[in-house]
């Protein structure tokens, strides 16, 4: 199939190059052409979806030299010269340079098409290799970020590589502590507005008098004390992302605002009647219920509905305790190399206490635990503390829920094979097996 892949035909006699743009559109191939070099490298870049179609014989820079130029930028484009009679011994040399094949005048459509194919088929699996890759390396990155191997945080980076490429506004819900301004930050690093600005507002920690000259900017003159011209938030994040924490503690007057540079995709900065196109993508998070906070007349529904396009709920560390001891290591290693400091060991009287916590900070928390490990002082506090912690789980639940976090990370660190795993944990195949159907560690989504 080649309908997302196009030849560009590099040819100043505008007969031949007609006579080529025809022979592949009767084969429903994408086609375009250029009479010389110089408009084709304006038409190239790294990841062109396509081939180059090209004759040697050109005014200004040859073919030749149009070769060097498109090896230099993509030496996996693959490039077909057209040759004349005498210029054979000149096309085998370019096979050498780098050249993909070449066609010598006169040919016959058929053979064009034949040939250039067989070029498109090589550029697509080029181009499919690379965007695996890509892939792939992204979801390493996060996964180094988005910590844990459960299925809820399975689900988590999925949601993440599936809405970072596209252009929607997002609502992450999630309670406090469970890493909002991380997914955010990933959204922005796995998506085409890496390259831009990611600019954070916390909504509840602004003082409502500063919130539209921090937000929307300011004109020299605009209130006393305006010196100069000063750039708003938003403006700032133009071209990347803008990032709205705790959006449920943006005032209602500020709400409107928003709204309707979310419409209208342009503001105002005080002082001024001049819009100012913005283009940002908006991330906000909420530890609240936003519709409910709608219904009771404390968040405006039509800013509620324009955010909720498409939303990322985070799971609370409670739900997914399984993800306790990968997650205690790592921020064991930040602490430890932070704070020059030796990598305490996590025994299983430690790891008990931390299974057993209901983690009303979630990660957060577990991490702020971790450093105090590292420092040698978290005796006296949760989970650590002498005072058993107010409504203490039962023994069962405590227990079932270290068994799976130690057979989750067994299977984790032995590449999923179930006996090395039941070896590792000195258990029979059979009993570990029956234990992963019992917790549902093969589950993936």
């Amino acid at each position: 199939m080649t309908e997302s892949l196009q030849v560009l035909i590099v040819e100043d006699d505008p007969d031949v190059r007609l006579g080529c743009e025809q022979a592949l559109q009767l084969e429903d191939i994408p086609v375009a052409g250029v009479d010389s070099a110089e408009k084709a490298r304006r038409k190239l870049s790294r990841d062109f979806p396509g081939i180059v179609v090209s004759d040697i014989r050109l005014p200004g820079m040859d073919g030749m030299a149009l070769l060097q130029e498109i090896r230099a930028i993509d030496p996996d484009l693959p490039v077909v010269l057209i040759t004349g009679h005498g210029d054979v011994s000149l096309a085998v040399q370019a096979m050498k340079n780098g050249a993909h094949d070449f066609i010598e005048k006169p040919f016959s459509p058929d053979y064009l098409v034949e040939v250039v194919r067989r070029a498109l088929d090589k550029r697509r699996l080029t181009l499919e290799v690379r965007q695996l890759r890509a892939r792939l390396e992204s979801r390493e990155q996060l996964e180094g970020k988005l910590i844990g191997r459960s299925p809820a945080m399975l689900r988590v980076r999925q949601l993440v590589t599936e809405l970072a490429n596209s252009a929607a506004d997002i609502l992450i819900e999630g309670e406090t502590g469970t890493g909002k301004e991380m997914a955010a930050r990933c959204l922005h690093e796995s998506g085409p507005r890496r390259s831009g600005n990611f600019v954070a507002i916390n909504c509840g920690g602004l003082p409502e008098t500063l919130f539209d000259s921090e937000i929307f900017g300011h004109e020299a003159g605009a209130y006393t004390g305006a010196g100069k011209r000063r750039i708003g938030k938003i403006e700032h994040a133009s071209g990347g992302t803008l990032f709205l924490d705790e959006i449920e503690s943006m005032p209602l007057a500020m709400q409107t605002k928003l709204l309707r540079v979310l419409q209208e995709r342009s503001l105002e900065r005080l002082g001024s009647n001049t819009p100012v196109p913005v283009n940002c993508r908006v991330v906000a998070a909420t530890k609240s219920d936003l519709k409910a906070l709608s219904d009771q007349g404390r968040f405006r529904a039509d800013l509620y509905y324009r955010l909720n396009v498409a939303t990322l709920p985070l799971p609370p560390l409670r739900e997914r305790r399984e993800d306790i001891p990968l997650l205690f290591e790592h921020f064991l290693l930040q602490g430890a190399a932070r704070h020059e400091r030796p990598v305490p060991e996590a025994d299983a009287a430690r790891m008990g206490r931390l299974m057993a916590y209901d983690w009303p900070g979630n990660v957060r928390e577990l991490r702020n635990v971790a450093d105090r490990c590292v420092l040698g002082i978290e005796k006296g506090f949760p989970p650590f503390a002498d005072e058993a912690p107010a409504g203490p789980r039962s023994l069962p639940d405590t227990v079932a829920d270290f068994e799976r976090a130690l057979i989750a990370d067994a299977l984790a660190r032995n590449g999923a094979s179930l006996a090395r795993a039941a070896e590792a944990l000195g258990v029979a195949k059979t009993t570990l097996h029956d234990k992963i159907r019992k917790y549902r560690l093969g589950e993936q989504n």
